[in-house]
C-alpha cells in the first residue's frame, strides 16, 4: 500500500476489496426462488436450445445488495463532493425535482394512452414549452430532442428544409468555429452539410473576420457556442449575426451554456435563429452517465413551421399531441427525432425546477453561477495560469504554463487532485489552448467548498514548482485502482470475463 500499511484480506477499514461479480459465482446458489417450468416441446426453439450455461454468476441476494453497494461507494458523484468538470454543468439536483418525476400519475404512463387520458402530462409538456419560450424570447420550441447534440441536429435538421423549401438545397457549408463543442461538426456532418472550420482569435472569442470571409452563397448556417467553451461570452455576437443573416444564412447557436445567462438575456435578441437547451445542464435533472437527458430546440419565425412531430396544441377539447403533419395543413415539419414524445421524466423535473426557483430565481442561478467561477479565477490566477485575459462567465480555463520546466503535466495535476478527494476539473479541452484545465464551480457550491478547492489547488500548484513530479506522476495512491494506460484501455478495451483471467 502507498502508505505501507498492508492487510491480509486487501481491505483498508471500510473500503473493502471487492472482486468482479463473476469472480463470486457460486453455482446452484440463487437470490430468489422461481417455480419449476411446466414441459415445454423440445422443438420449439427450432433448434437453438442452448447447449451450455448462459454464463451469469450465481449469487445470493446479500452478494448482490453487498456488491452493488460496495461498487457505488468507490464511484465519485456530486452527492459525495464538489465535482468541477467544466462544460458539464454538474451540480446539485434538488430531490423536490426528483420527487415530482416519481409521482404515480406522472411515472406510471404509458405513451399509447389515448390523449384524454394524459392530459395533465401534455400540460406539464405545454408548460415547459411556454417557459422556455419566455425564458429565450423565441417563438417555437421543438420539445422531442433527447440530448443536445440531438438538439443540435434537430436545428440543422430545419435549417436543411427551410433551405430546400426555398430553392437554395445548395446551401451545404456549415461555419463551425474551432473551440466549439465536439458534436457541433458531427451534428453538421450527420445532416449532410460540409464543415468548415473558423479560428479564434488570441482572446479566445471567435475571429468575427475570419467568419465574415468565410460567408458565402453556399453556407447554410454558423454554429457558435455562447457563452463559448473557454468560458466567455461572444461579445460581437450580433455583428456576427448580422452578417449571417445579410448572406442569406441561419444563425445556430449551441445552448449547452444557457445556465450563464438563462433570466439574463434573451437570445433572439442576439439574432440567434434555433437553438438547443440542455434541460439535463441547466433545469435541475442529474447530468452523466449517459442519460437521462433533453435538448429542446427553439426556433425562430422562419424556422418554426419545419419543427419536427410531435408537438402539443390547444383545442376546443383540451391539449392535443399532433402526431402527423396532415394535422396542421400550415406546418411543414420535416419528420421526427425521436420515437413518443420526447424524455418526459426530464420534462417534470425540468418543470418543477423552474416553478419552484420562478423567473427571479433563474437569473440568480446563472448570476451566482458566474460569481463563483471568477472567484475561482480571481483566487488562482497568481498560481495557475488563465488563458485569457478579463473576467470569464459560468467557467474558468486555465493552462498548463504554470507547470512549465516542473515535470508535472495536466493529467498529473487532476490524477494528485484525486488523492486530495475531488474530482478533477475537466483536462485537456478546449483544444484550443494547450494543457487546458477547465473548472466550472455552479451556483450550487457555496464559499466554504469553493476556499477549500482553492486552497488544494494552490497547495498542489506550489508542489508541482517545488520539484515533486515523481510524487505526482505516482498519483493517485489512495484510490482503490491506480493510473491506468488510458489511451490503451479506449484503443483495446477488455470488455468480457474469462474464468482465470484475473488481470
Amino acid at each position: 500500500m502507498a502508505d505501507g500499511v498492508t492487510t491480509f484480506s486487501g481491505n483498508r477499514g471500510l473500503a473493502i476489496e471487492e472482486p468482479l461479480i463473476f469472480e463470486m459465482n457460486a453455482p446452484g446458489r440463487v437470490a430468489i426462488d422461481l417455480p419449476e417450468p411446466g414441459p415445454v416441446d423440445a422443438d420449439r426453439l427450432a433448434g437453438l436450445r442452448r447447449a451450455t450455461p448462459i454464463g451469469l454468476p450465481d449469487l445470493s441476494e446479500p452478494q448482490v445488495v453487498r456488491h452493488y453497494t460496495r461498487l457505488s461507494q468507490k464511484n465519485y458523484g456530486i452527492d459525495t463532493g464538489f465535482y468541477p468538470l467544466g462544460s458539464c454543468t454538474m451540480k446539485h439536483n434538488p430531490r423536490l425535482s426528483e420527487k415530482m418525476a416519481r409521482l404515480t400519475g406522472l411515472a406510471d404512463l404509458h405513451p399509447f394512452q389515448p390523449q384524454a387520458t394524459v392530459q395533465g402530462a401534455l400540460e406539464v409538456i405545454d408548460q415547459l414549452a411556454w417557459w422556455l419560450k419566455q425564458l429565450t424570447g423565441m417563438p417555437a420550441v421543438a420539445m422531442s430532442p433527447a440530448a443536445g447534440a440531438h438538439g443540435e441536429w434537430c436545428g440543422l435538421m430545419a435549417i436543411r428544409a427551410y433551405h430546400e423549401d426555398h430553392g437554395e438545397g445548395h446551401r451545404r457549408r456549415v461555419l463551425v468555429p474551432e473551440s466549439a463543442h465536439g458534436t457541433n461538426p458531427a451534428s453538421a456532418a450527420m445532416c449532410g452539410f460540409t464543415v468548415d472550420p473558423v479560428p479564434a482569435d488570441d482572446q479566445g472569442r471567435v475571429d468575427v473576420a475570419a467568419l465574415k470571409a468565410k460567408l458565402g452563397p453556399d453556407v447554410a448556417c454558423i454554429m457558435v457556442t455562447n457563452p463559448n467553451t473557454c468560458g466567455l461570452f461572444e461579445r460581437d455576437i450580433i455583428d456576427i449575426a448580422a452578417a449571417t443573416h445579410a448572406a442569406g444564412a441561419f444563425f445556430y447557436c449551441d445552448g449547452a451554456n444557457f445556465n450563464a445567462i438563462v433570466g439574463r438575456v434573451k437570445i433572439a435578441d442576439l439574432g440567434i435563429d434555433t437553438m438547443h437547451i440542455n434541460l439535463h445542464k441547466t433545469f435541475s435533472t442529474p447530468h452523466g452517465g449517459g442519460g437521462p437527458g433533453a435538448g429542446p430546440t427553439v426556433l425562430s419565425e422562419k424556422l418554426a413551421p419545419y419543427a419536427p412531430l410531435p408537438f402539443v396544441v390547444h383545442g376546443a377539447g383540451g391539449l392535443h399531441l399532433v402526431e402527423h403533419a396532415a394535422e396542421v395543413p400550415e406546418s411543414k415539419p420535416f419528420g421526427r427525432v425521436k420515437g413518443y414524445h420526447g424524455q418526459f421524466g426530464v420534462f417534470v423535473r425540468a418543470l418543477a425546477y423552474i416553478q419552484s426557483m420562478g423567473a427571479d430565481g433563474l437569473r440568480q442561478a446563472s448570476t451566482d453561477a458566474v460569481l463563483n467561477a471568477n472567484y475561482l479565477l480571481a483566487e488562482l490566477k497568481d498560481v495557475l495560469s488563465p488563458s485569457f485575459d478579463g473576467p470569464c462567465m459560468h467557467e474558468c480555463l486555465f493552462d498548463d504554463r504554470f507547470l512549465k520546466d516542473t515535470g508535472v503535466t495536466t493529467l498529473d495535476f487532476a490524477k494528485m487532485l484525486i488523492d486530495e478527494g475531488f474530482h478533477p476539473m475537466t483536462m485537456y479541452f478546449p483544444l484550443v489552448v494547450h494543457g487546458a484545465l477547465l473548472m466550472e464551480p455552479t451556483e450550487t457550491e457555496s464559499k466554504e467548498t469553493l476556499d477549500g478547492f482553492i486552497a488544494v489547488i494552490r497547495a498542489l500548484a506550489d508542489k508541482a514548482k517545488a520539484g515533486a513530479a515523481e510524487e505526482f506522476k505516482a498519483a493517485p495512491r489512495l484510490t482503490p485502482r491506480r493510473r491506468l494506460d488510458e489511451t490503451l484501455a479506449a484503443r483495446t478495451p477488455v470488455l468480457r470475463w474469462k474464468p482465470g483471467a484475473n488481470s
